[in-house]
């Protein structure tokens, strides 16, 4: 059952308690569940995991491809290691470990990279994961999660504990809008849609879900219908959906918070070319390093607002009717 908040504004408390805050729930009758932290525990916020499990919590130090190895030990002794750091450094520091210790053995570790995309923010470019989605969905065996809000987040982390197998889960550490009411739930692997519409589809994940649904509010103000769609699992993507939302509109948009390469649009985009081709636009980070600034701002700069969506969804439906020879303003 999936229900959508009546007035989308800011949570009140962050992604990153609500997570914590249920994983020791989790934790107290499961003592298989074991904490790892890559000397980021307040940041991350599981000292307080640390400070109800201290044997069950390993700060290992600025030392993240040694952690992925240690979770990796873990898991092979039935252990369910949940390793974090920020994105950047889950992905770039860590990959071959990521790859060979975890996903090539096929170990049981959870992998929750904080930060991702702009939430990085007055971290900067540096510390800004733009293309970790690109390095870890060419990895076999590994489920990619983005949950929208911290609803989400909570539902979603039984299932995350409990099915067998790497995932990494893009989490944001602080607040983020929320969208979804209190009791909803949700799929892994299953696309929802959070609003019908004929004319085109917009599909978003993370972050950008509310700017998505924003958007939708806008075109439909100047008569265009938008079907709006949150596809939080990455891999393996809801092919199903897809497929049926580029028959029935035609068109599709979609929005990460991400680079615009390798990401959910190249993912959409795989999709489409061999179901069901129809035009497409995507919304993200075009081929851009990150740098400082507040989320507000660093969406705004790399064009990633409502609006910019809006205005790729005109752009999509220019060459929708140019596809259909029904337009003589055709950019195609």
């Amino acid at each position: 059952m999936i229900k959508l908040v009546e007035k989308r504004k800011p949570d009140t408390v962050m992604m990153r308690d609500v997570y914590i805050d249920q994983l020791i729930e989790f934790a107290k009758s499961d003592p298989n569940i074991i904490v790892l932290d890559a000397d980021l525990m307040h940041s991350n916020g599981t000292y307080r995991f640390l400070e109800k499990f201290p044997e069950r919590a390993i700060n290992v130090g600025v030392q993240e491809a040694n952690m992925m190895g240690i979770a990796a030990g873990l898991s092979a002794t039935g252990k369910i290691p949940f390793t974090h750091t920020f994105a950047c450094f889950s992905t770039r520091r860590a990959l071959d470990q990521v790859y060979i210790s975890i996903a090539y053995n096929k170990l049981n570790v959870k992998m929750m990279a904080t930060d991702p995309g702009v939430t990085a923010a007055y971290n900067g470019g540096t510390h800004m994961p733009l293309e970790d989605i690109g390095f870890v969905r060419g990895i076999p065996t590994i489920t990619i999660i983005e949950p929208v809000d911290t609803v989400m987040m909570k539902a979603l982390l039984k299932d995350i504990t409990y099915s067998y197998g790497p995932f990494y889960v893009r989490i944001s550490r602080k607040t983020t809008i929320r969208v979804f009411e209190e009791g909803s739930s949700f799929e892994i692997g299953k696309g929802i849609v959070l609003r019908e519409g004929k004319d085109v589809t917009i599909i978003a994940t993370g972050i950008m879900v509310a700017e998505a649904l924003d958007a939708a509010d806008l075109l439909a103000s100047e008569g265009i219908d938008a079907r709006v769609v949150n596809i939080f699992t990455i891999k393996p993507i809801d092919r199903e959906l897809i497929e049926k939302c580029a028959s029935e509109t035609g068109a599709i948009v979609t929005a990460e918070n991400h680079n615009i390469y390798n990401g959910l649009g190249s993912a959409v985009a795989e999709v489409v070319a061999e179901t069901c081709p129809v035009p497409i636009e995507r919304v993200g980070v075009k081929d851009l390093f990150g740098e400082v600034g507040d989320v507000d701002y660093l969406k705004k700069r790399f064009n990633m607002t409502a609006q910019d969506i809006a205005t790729s969804v005109k752009n999509v439906l220019l060459r929708k009717q140019c596809k259909s020879g029904g337009d003589e303003q055709c950019i195609c």
